[in-house]
């Protein structure tokens, strides 16, 4: 098969900030998972975990976040889209939210996890599923595929 360098096809390219977004992601998640573990055990490794993974989140995310903002900046095609505001608003408030959830983590003890710590862990990522949701649909609707309409 010859490819014709002349077609009129749409390229549709990825957004670089979606290729980053997976690590804060990862990140929160496993903070959930080792507040958990933290409440069912009582062992102060967990709660370290957390903050540390809390920690690595917001970095990666602030990474994300500004490459986010650059290609709103410099690639016309992203404005054009509704849902980019809901997007960058929930991105905005899961970094918020993790960031008071740090500071949470940051106090000694069993109070610094439970139940404060764990609550606020459970709803990052709640919102952090439901944000990238949104941003997959956005995505899949600016390219055209079907099913996300």
């Amino acid at each position: 098969m010859i490819l014709n360098s002349a077609s009129t096809a749409a390229t549709v390219t990825t957004p670089v900030h979606s290729l980053l977004v997976p690590f804060p992601v990862v990140c929160f998640t496993l903070a959930l998972l080792t507040d958990i573990a933290f409440w069912q055990t009582g062992h102060i490794m967990w709660q370290n975990f957390s903050a540390w993974l809390l920690f690595a989140g917001i970095i990666a995310g602030v990474i994300a976040g500004v490459a986010g903002v650059l290609e709103f900046l410099f690639r016309r095609e992203r404005r054009r889209q509704g849902a980019v505001w809901l997007h960058v608003i929930g991105y905005v408030l899961v970094l918020g939210l993790v960031f008071v959830n740090n500071l949470v983590h940051a106090a000694d003890g069993w109070t610094a996890v439970v139940p404060y710590g764990l609550i606020l862990s459970a709803a990052t990522v709640l919102l952090t599923i439901l944000f990238a949701l949104l941003g997959r649909a956005t995505l899949y609707r600016q390219s055209g595929v079907s099913g996300y309409e």
